[in-house]
């Protein structure tokens, strides 16, 4: 022994081991990528399901008009129909197709404060809190569901009933899927880190 502390014994080539862990980090942000693209299936018949929606209600509602005002004979329970079915359907379903696209109402107030670094921990916290609300509002929801389901829900339209246990479920699913493609969508913002601000022309 010559007194002499031990140094750690350093790699050769240190940038071989980053280049490494780069190929890693790639690899599963790719996979990250195809899970993305993967969810984009689903969202786009929940989107497709709400145009349906859409399309039947305006007939639906076109029928009850005439009927009522050229043959005094409207349809029964076209408010409780339109308000159970077909306004659940339209108002929910499109929530994680609009995000898939981000078109969802944003505040710009901080978008030109500090930088490119301030702009992507905003972003983050910001997606972070919108998962946080998610994650609640389908547990509340989907468990509203069940209780709902188990007792048969019905609402009173004239002189019949309308099933509404089954736009229950429209709440947690559509919920559902923005969550997951959110979560998804903000580890994959996180591994790549701060973007360049894209340029407005005038």
């Amino acid at each position: 022994m010559n007194g002499r502390g031990r140094v750690a014994a350093q790699p050769r080539f240190p940038f071989l081991k980053r280049s490494a862990e780069r190929r890693r980090f790639s690899s599963g942000n790719v996979e990250m990528q195809r899970l993305l693209k993967w969810l984009e299936k689903p969202i786009d018949v929940l989107f497709w399901l709400g145009l349906v929606a859409t399309f039947f209600m305006m007939v639906h509602v076109t029928i009850d008009v005439f009927s009522r005002y050229l043959f005094n004979r409207p349809l029964d329970g076209t408010n409780e129909i339109v308000a159970v079915v077909y306004m659940v359907i339209i108002a929910y379903t499109p929530w994680a197709w609009i995000q898939v696209r981000d078109n969802h109402i944003v505040a710009g107030m901080f978008q030109d404060v500090g930088n490119e670094k301030t702009d992507f921990i905003l972003d983050i916290f910001v997606k972070a809190f919108t998962i946080l609300f998610l994650a609640v509002f389908s547990y509340q929801t989907f468990w509203a569901a069940v209780g709902q389901t188990r007792a048969g829900e019905v609402w009173l339209a004239g002189t019949m009933y309308v099933p509404a246990w089954p736009s229950r479920w429209v709440l947690p699913v559509s919920g559902g899927f923005m969550l997951i493609y959110l979560a998804v969508r903000t580890i994959v913002d996180i591994g790549r880190g701060p973007q360049p601000r894209k340029r407005v022309e005038s």
